[in-house]
């Protein structure tokens, strides 16, 4: 580990820890305690049925971005390799479970590591642009005034995501800039300069595949879905648990808490996301204790189920190296070359 990495994981570590003392130092654990034994079942249930339905989505998302350049690609084929990345960047630092996804499993999908490099690319883009709509949308329905979220009013996170949409719908104007990145890691690293070539070129040619009109709208629908399911875990959360007076703070909690994942944090989001989503409901109501047992089942609801499943994929199917742009293997899934698509 470089010493720059070290310094960004310090850092990542002491923010966790900030914001979990302040969440912390305002509880009252045993009522935190009664607050979870209260809670009712079928709506964790519920939540969990939302979680399940919302992946699912964002699986089927994944799916339809890579089938325009692999023909015959099963849903199920991506399924493992997406919940791999979500369970490696739960518990390994540097979005590990990212890098992961774009060079790991090109054999299993039939695909190439520009091509991955674009879908995630859309993938986050995508996701950032529901997000600030139900930020904005969120800041409106409870009235709440850009004061409150660093100065942030709902006009503003809008025409934020225009500008992302534009982005996402006319990626030709950043070629110039990728290519000259292209060529300039080229000059350092000579050796892989005509294979980076190749990548840069195929995960453009996907980022204007993936601009067209028709295929822009399924992936913002899917994305819509996936983020409404998204926020009937934190919904059915607060709905389970009977000292959280207002529920609806969890429409709040989604977005905000989500934008906190931006905060440079442990894997996982320790501290992060629990102290926001807390914050979250407190702002429309709810007294800390509820608020923050609220902010805990949601994130377990959240982390567990990807890491447990993502985590039994790679068991079942190790991997082995990861093939860079350099033409030197140094790792590959444990999957039969002459099978691409399959799980």
């Amino acid at each position: 580990m470089t010493a720059k990495s070290m310094v960004r994981l310090g850092v990542g570590v002491a923010l966790a820890a900030v914001f979990t003392w302040l969440l912390l130092r305002q509880l009252d654990l045993l009522q935190v305690i009664d607050a979870f034994r209260a809670a009712t079942g079928r709506w964790v249930v519920a939540a969990l049925a939302a979680f399940s339905l919302g992946y699912f989505c964002r699986i089927a998302r994944w799916h339809s971005m890579l089938s325009g350049n692999v023909s015959g690609l099963q849903l199920r084929a991506c399924a493992g390799p997406f919940l791999a990345s979500f369970a490696a960047n739960n518990v390994l630092p540097f979005r590990a479970g990212d890098v992961m996804r774009v060079f790991a499993f090109n054999r299993t999908l039939g695909t190439t590591s520009g091509v991955v490099a674009a879908t995630l690319f859309v993938e986050r883009l995508l996701d950032l642009l529901i997000v600030t709509v139900l930020l904005a949308a969120a800041l409106r329905v409870f009235d709440i005034g850009p004061s409150v979220v660093s100065g942030l009013g709902s006009t503003v996170l809008l025409a934020g995501a225009a500008v992302l949409l534009l982005v996402l719908l006319l990626p030709q104007p950043f070629a110039p800039l990728v290519h000259w990145a292209g060529r300039t890691a080229s000059r350092v690293a000579p050796r892989a300069g005509a294979r980076l070539s190749d990548e840069i070129a195929k995960g453009l040619a996907t980022l204007v595949q993936l601009a067209n009109g028709r295929v822009m709208l399924k992936l913002l629908g899917w994305s819509a879905l996936a983020w409404m399911f998204e926020g009937c875990v934190f919904w059915f959360v607060a709905l389970a648990l009977p000292s959280v007076t207002e529920p609806q703070g969890a429409w709040l909690a989604l977005p905000v808490a989500t934008f906190a994942t931006l905060i440079p944090s442990t894997p996982g989001y320790v501290g992060t996301f629990d102290y926001f989503t807390a914050w979250s409901m407190i702002q429309l109501g709810n007294a800390p204790a509820p608020a923050a047992a609220a902010a805990f089942l949601v994130h377990t609801l959240l982390w567990l189920p990807p890491t447990v499943l993502g985590g039994a994929y790679l068991l079942s199917h190790p991997v082995r190296g990861i093939a860079t742009v350099d033409g030197v293997t140094r790792s590959e899934p444990g999957v039969r070359p002459d099978r691409p698509g399959s799980a």
